[in-house]
Order: structure tokens, then sequence, then C-alpha cells
């Protein structure tokens, strides 16, 4: 083991085969307790037809081999409880769990979709408390909790867009997205029903304002950002990028799934915007990234309220909250029910622990990227030098000489105990490497990513094959990727 590593060193994970290969007839994990009721005649009761002998296909095992079993699967995992991801553009902070806690309280966990609104009018009452927050963070008029994710977000607010367009009579054309957005912006455009138009980043990789002045004609229906951008880099001419749009009649929508930058310090809507989407699994804190559902409320401006996706929840005069679905402007409804509410009470519960404290997280997520930031400089190429926000973005330019990529970096850096940054994301910046640590890390686990990472582009120039070939302490080597996209092997058969 390398001596610079500090933070991980090779330790016990055993070897473990499928649930199925260890399973015998008859063995039980649990034994049920004798009836306390008569036996029903169950046959008589729902007709042979309708009951089943038992279940076929699923492993009979021993309650010591199931806890054993998913005990040593999980020490082959990384997670936000081990360790810091410092995946940029994810914003994988830790969750709280007073969020976890909240979350599961009886009344909350088994409220069921269909109850009757009269009895879930605390329910209700979360959900009305939750968007009077988001709009006092965003500076918004009126919002939907119902996207479940960043992307529906997305395509629900370009949808909004297009019902207030159609709506004057013209829907418009074409969608304006700079080359730094994320890279659902064109796909969300175009489900929309929109052509795309790229605009490039000028040299200090903002937004090329004359040339959008250039771009915005009626037939631009908005301008799709992402601010702060897939850079890190806060856009600084909003509210003159505004102005251009509404002169036209077009509207300005924000990608506001960076706003782990934002949050308590400023206010798109204050800045112009017309439109943006949250993902609350990212800067509200909820599992995400496989481990659990998202939601991407859309919050908006008053002029595009009449046409919010139904149920819009309302209060009666009686002061009673109830669901609407009778909007006759309506883009009708984008998703089940409500919203992904488990998510939406566990994002509450995080913004009511901060309180006004929220500006706090943010600026300590700001610093935490900037003093990475400093630390790295001069060890990897840095190919903007404008203030980062809440994540850096380096190159492999220089290690690339040496023909190590920022694949191979990142593969390296599993062996110092970090899960890789994002690799080779944003697009415009050749070989990138995406680093944001979030407000969740402390200075001593910065100090030790750092040290990895220079550790790693020391072994880049002096031996650059234990980088190419890295990483060597986990259980399995690197796989082939692309055979791995090609040919998935998706289910286990039994021999």
């Amino acid at each position: 083991m390398n001596a610079r590593i500090k933070k991980a060193s090779q330790h016990t994970t055993q070897n473990e085969g499928l649930i199925f290969e260890k399973s015998s007839p008859g063995k039980r994990a649990f034994e049920l307790p004798p009836l306390d009721v008569p036996a029903a005649d169950a046959a008589r009761a729902l007709g042979a037809q309708h009951r089943a002998s038992g279940v076929a296909g699923l492993p009979e095992v021993s309650e010591i081999e199931v806890l054993r079993h998913f005990t040593r699967l999980s020490t082959w995992n990384f997670a936000i409880d081990l360790g810091m991801y410092p995946l940029g553009s994810c914003t994988m902070k830790y969750n709280p769990r007073v969020n976890e806690f909240v979350a599961q309280l009886e009344g909350l966990a088994t409220a069921h979709p269909y109850q009757p609104q009269a009895l879930s009018q605390g329910c209700l009452k979360i959900l009305r408390l939750l968007e009077k927050c988001l709009l006092e963070i965003t500076g918004m008029d009126a919002i939907t909790l119902q996207p479940a994710a960043g992307a529906h977000g997305e395509l629900t607010g370009m949808l909004l867009i297009r019902a207030y367009l159609e709506k004057q009579g013209n829907p418009r054309k074409k969608v304006l997205i700079p080359d730094s957005a994320h890279g659902t912006n064109p796909a969300t455009a175009v489900i929309a029903g929109y052509q795309v138009e790229n605009i490039k980043s000028e040299a200090h990789g903002q937004i090329d304002v004359e040339k959008l002045r250039e771009l915005v004609t009626e037939d631009v229906a908005a301008l799709m950002i992402t601010n702060p951008s897939t850079l890190g880099i806060f856009e600084q001419r909003i509210p003159e990028i505004a102005e251009i749009l509404h002169a036209k009649g077009a509207l300005l929508y924000m990608d506001g799934a960076n706003m782990n930058a934002l949050a308590g310090v400023t206010r798109p809507g204050d800045l112009g915007v017309d439109v943006m989407h949250l993902n609350l699994h990212k800067t509200f804190s909820t599992p995400h990234g496989g481990g659990g559902p998202g939601a991407g409320p859309v919050a908006i401006k008053k002029i595009l309220e009449p046409f919010l996706p139904v149920p819009v929840l309302v209060e009666r005069p009686d002061g009673k909250l109830a669901l609407d679905a009778n909007r006759k402007d309506s883009i009708g409804r984008v998703r089940a029910f409500t919203g992904n509410f488990g998510v939406l009470v566990r994002a509450l519960a995080y913004i009511l622990a901060y309180g006004p404290g929220i500006r706090q997280a943010t600026e300590d997520a700001v610093v935490n990227a900037n003093y990475i930031r400093k630390q790295l400089e001069g060890v990897y190429d840095l190919p903007y030098s404008l203030p980062s926000m809440h994540e850096v973005v380096f190159s492999d330019a220089w290690q690339k000489k040496n023909g190590v990529s920022t694949t191979d970096i990142a593969k390296r850096l599993i062996d110092y105990g970090f899960h890789p940054y994002t690799t080779a994301f944003p697009l415009i910046v050749p070989g990138a490497m995406m680093i944001e640590p979030t407000e969740s890390e402390s200075k001593e686990e910065c100090d030790l990513f750092i040290e990895a990472m220079r550790a790693i582009a020391e072994e880049a120039a002096a031996n650059p094959e234990l980088v190419k070939t890295a990483p060597h302490t986990t259980r399995v080597r690197r796989l082939d990727e692309v055979g791995a996209a090609r040919k998935p092997i998706l289910r286990w058969k039994p021999a």
C-alpha cells in the first residue's frame, strides 16, 4: 500500500455468492407464532383459482445467512455515510438523520394518496409550508411540487412557457441554450416541441451576451440557462439577459440544479428569471443517485400561474386546504397525485432545521470548493479563472502529456478511499475533472482529498502506468465500460 494513502487501506471484504446459491429447501429465516384467531377456510372463502400454494423462485435461507449476506455486500459499496462524494453537479451532500426520522412518522409514512382531503390536512399543510419556503428562497410567485426530478421539472417548466405563449397566439419555434448548460436542457426543449440553438460561451466561460442579443428574435420562446453554470461560474449578467429576452417577448428559464450555491444569498426571481426548477434531492438533501427518488419543483412568475399542472394546492374560504383540479388553462397532470411526498417531507425538515442559517450552508459549500481549488491550482490545469461557486472544474491537460486521462485519475482516487469526481463533464472542457465537496465536508476531509489528488498528480508524472491501471485495491479491477454498456448482463440465470 502506498504510504501516502492515509484514508484507505486493504481490509477484509469477503467473497460472497448470490443468495440464490445459498438456498436449500426447508430453510427459514422466521417462524410465525400460532394463530390467535380461528383459521379461515381459505379454499371456500377465496376459491381455489385465487390461491397459490407457495411463492416459487425465492431463496430459502436462514436468518444468519440473510444477515451475513447483506452485511458482506454492504462492505463492497461506497456511501455518503462512509466518505466524501466529490461528484460535481450532483451535490451529493450528507442526508441528516432527522430528515429520515420525520419522514417515518406514522401519520406521514402511512398516509395514502387516496385518503380524503378532509383527513389529509396535516400532509397538505406540509406541502403548503414547503411551497412558501421555496418561494421565499427563490423569489418567485407560485410553484408546483409535482415533478419527480430535475429533468421532469425542466419539461414542466418548458410546457408552462409553451402554454403561455400559445395563449398569446404563437408558441414560437426556438429555445436558446448555452454550451455550459446541463445536458438535459436540449432534450427537454426538443420534447417540448422546440428547435434548439446553441450559444457558445465567451473566453471567460460566461454566456456571450452580445451574441445572445443577435439571436433573440420573435421566433425565440426562451433561453434555458444554468446558473451557476456547469463550470461552477456565476452568470453575472442575468438581469441584462432577462431584459434582452423580455424586450422580444421571450422568457428566461433557469436550471436551478446548482441552487446549492445561491440559497439564502441571492434569489433568481429578483434577477428577472421567469421560471426555474429546483432539485430538492440535491440542494435540500434527500437521498438520491440510485439511493432514492427525487423531486423537481417548478417555481414561476405570476404570468405563468394559470397554466400550472393540476392539482394545485389552494386554500378554501373556511381555511381548509384542498387540491384543485378544475383549472381551464392548466397544462394538465404531469404526475400521479402530488409528487414524491416522502422526498418533500425530508426537504422541508432540512430547510426548517437550518432556517435563516441556510445561507451559512451555501457559504460553506462555496468555501469548500474554493479551498480545494486554491490547493490544487498549479497541480491540475484550471481552464477558466473566474471565481468558483459550489464546484470547481479542472482538466487533465497537464497529465495527458504522460498519457494519463481524467478517467485514470478518477480510478486511482478510489485507491485513496474517495469516490471519484465527475469525469469528462462539462463537455466544453476536454478531460474535465468536476469537483463539488458540498458543505457537508470538514476541512480535515477536504485536506485528505487534496493530498490524494496531489499524490496522484505526482504518480502521473513519475509512474504513469500506476495511474493508468488503477484501481489496485478494489475487489474488481477496471471494468470494460464499453462492453458493459453495449452487452449488459441484466439478470442472473441459474446453472
